[in-house]
């Protein structure tokens, strides 16, 4: 085993590693747990705890415990812990290295390779956060595989007849939904669609907030704001709630001595239905429902036409979920995988295979995205400059390659501004930005304007790479979108590396300059976001971006401290919110 490669799922409330072993797929344990509960902290002394440790501790120092960072993935932001700041992925790679540890662990062997999952929704910019989070870890991640596809891989298929199977992933986090044709040795997917920010947070978020109202009502109405104390301990009560839920028909929670902020003392005690909770969740499950028909229609699949659902990640043990898909499609859902190991047993399988174990299974994956590029059009029979014009249509099997052909808007034209963009609106601006860059010296003898050719390439971890090229020069730029907006550059995540590992043996120090390396890289993706929407902005706020990018990028050329940047930072991000929120 000199070259292993592990499967990762990288979850947002528990993450596990799978390895082959003897041509069997082995879910690692430690301490007899097959799952690692995806929670970072300090401890006491400042050293890093990661797993049961740090879930223990969050309800008691929030401040420095980090949970359900998946969530974060891919956002150009810092997340606090203790007195201290990191990127999401410094936070992922910590869990990353501790699986990657487990695993060496257990083979008594360097582990320097790994297939990692993610959700099937995940955007480019989170793809390459993922990537980075693994690079930090020390892990080469040679394969990104979604979570749904990656569960049906799990799932044995002996047959040579053909079957449709619809996997139904509903993590901690996030949803998704794909759909699958299974025939002998191909796994295909052939439609997808889901939600990042959809999963069993949001339940237990809920739940929480009914069991506040109730406390409200219980204690006479009074105003009162609770202690992050008592408010974490009502939503420890609302996970367990849930749990319990899924096997009994009603649990009871009484929560004593909860404190406010004023320093009243309450009481809390009711019991909870089944029912209660499938009424309160009800919304969640009608997104979840629209997103598998919009996933159906993807693949040109009817109802009819499914044979089997899988049922993976741990929110789908709620019963109201297997009762709704039964009750729309009348096909008893499949639960002979562990629900939270089925996408780590699919990412083993996707491991071995890379290492070139005997599994003749070829799978063909999608992407669930269009790509494409914005140019002068028409929308709503108005000529405008924010047309979007799709180049890789979502559905496309992976790996795929697709060109088209642009000009210029007027002759004589020195340069042009390309925009490369992820969603489905016609409206450019209304989709996800993943970078622009400019091409220079175009041939300005071009008659009837340039002719620009664009070459976008989707691997098979659903990354783009584009080049475009002019026609009649051979004049072309050729980048790795994943490299112009959302990932570290070369030295940050050098820097990063350094810290996770003194972060893992507690010698953290004060000055923190490797920080600082970092911070700065996270600052200039957010100048990059705000110049790239500025053309969206009224006079006054590009005035106010503009002085803020100028303050920003002197300080940063100073090297001053990212402490004494951070309110011209928050200044910025809140501006890009309120304009992000008037969209």
């Amino acid at each position: 085993m000199n070259d292993i490669i592990i499967g990762i799922d990288l979850g947002t409330t528990n993450s596990e590693v799978a390895v082959v072993l003897d041509k069997e797929i082995k879910i690692i344990e430690t301490d007899g747990r097959s799952m690692l509960p995806s929670v970072v902290g300090l401890d006491d002394d400042g050293k890093m705890i990661v797993g049961i440790q740090a879930y223990n501790q969050y309800i008691l120092h929030p401040e420095r415990t980090i949970k359900s960072i998946k969530r974060k993935m891919g956002e150009n932001i810092t997340v606090p812990l203790g007195d201290q700041t990191f990127t999401p992925q410094e936070i992922s790679a910590a869990i990353l290295r501790c699986l990657k540890e487990q695993a060496e662990a257990y083979l008594q062997q360097a582990v320097t390779k790994a297939v990692i999952t993610v959700p099937a929704y995940f955007s480019d910019q989170q793809r390459q956060a993922t990537r980075d989070a693994g690079e930090i870890a020390g892990l080469e991640v040679v394969r990104i595989v979604n979570e749904p596809t990656a569960a049906c891989m799990a799932f044995e298929h002996e047959s040579e007849k053909q079957k449709i199977v619809m996997a139904f992933d509903l993590g901690g986090g996030t949803f998704d939904v794909s759909i699958v044709r299974m025939e002998g040795d191909l796994v295909e997917v052939i439609g997808s669609h889901g939600d990042t920010k959809l999963g069993g947070d949001d339940v237990d978020q809920l739940l929480q907030d009914e069991l506040y109202n109730l406390l409200h009502h219980q204690n006479d109405e009074k105003s009162f704001d609770l202690t992050h104390l008592a408010s974490n301990r009502l939503n420890r009560a609302a996970q367990l709630a849930k749990v319990k839920l899924s096997s009994s028909d009603f649990t009871s929670i009484i929560e004593d001595n909860l404190t406010s902020k004023d320093n009243q003392t309450l009481h809390f005690e009711t019991e909870f239905t089944r029912e209660d909770l499938d009424s309160l969740i009800q919304p969640l499950l009608i997104k979840t429902l629209n997103s598998v028909h919009k996933a159906l229609a993807e693949a040109k699949v009817s109802i009819a036409d499914l044979d089997e659902i899988l049922l993976v990640g741990g929110s789908t043990r709620i019963p109201a979920i297997s009762k709704m898909l039964e009750e729309e499609f009348a096909i008893k859902p499949r639960t002979d995988i562990h629900p939270d190991l089925a996408v780590a047993y699919g990412a083993g399988v996707m491991a071995a295979r890379l290492m070139g174990a005997d599994n003749r299974r070829i799978l063909v994956d999608i992407t669930p995205y269009t790509f494409g590029t914005s140019a002068l059009g028409f929308i709503n029979g108005h000529s405008v400059p924010y047309k979007y014009c799709p180049i890789i249509m979502a559905g496309t099997p992976l790996p795929c390659s697709k060109s088209s052909t642009f000009y210029t808007a007027y002759d004589g034209q020195k340069s042009a501004k390309i925009t490369v963009l992820q969603g489905e609106n016609e409206d450019a601006r209304e989709n996800i930005l993943l970078g622009d860059f400019l091409i220079n010296n175009l041939d300005e003898e071009a008659d009837e304007g340039n002719k620009l050719v664009f070459h976008m390439t989707l691997d098979l971890d659903g990354i783009l790479h584009l080049q475009v090229t002019e026609k009649e020069t051979g004049l072309s730029k050729e980048i790795e979108i994943e490299k112009s907006l959302g990932q570290l550059s070369s030295d940050a995540l050098q820097a990063a590396k350094k810290r996770l590992a003194k972060w893992f043996s507690g010698e953290l120090d004060d000055e923190n300059t490797e920080t600082d390396d970092v911070q700065y890289d996270t600052i200039h993706t957010l100048i990059k976001k705000a110049e790239m929407l500025k053309s969206k902005m009224d006079d006054v706020d590009t005035k106010e971006t503009e002085d803020l990018i100028q303050q920003l990028e002197t300080e940063i050329s100073n090297k001053a401290p990212v402490e004494s940047l951070q309110a011209h930072v928050d200044e910025l991000e809140e501006l890009l919110f309120y304009l992000d929120s008037a969209r």
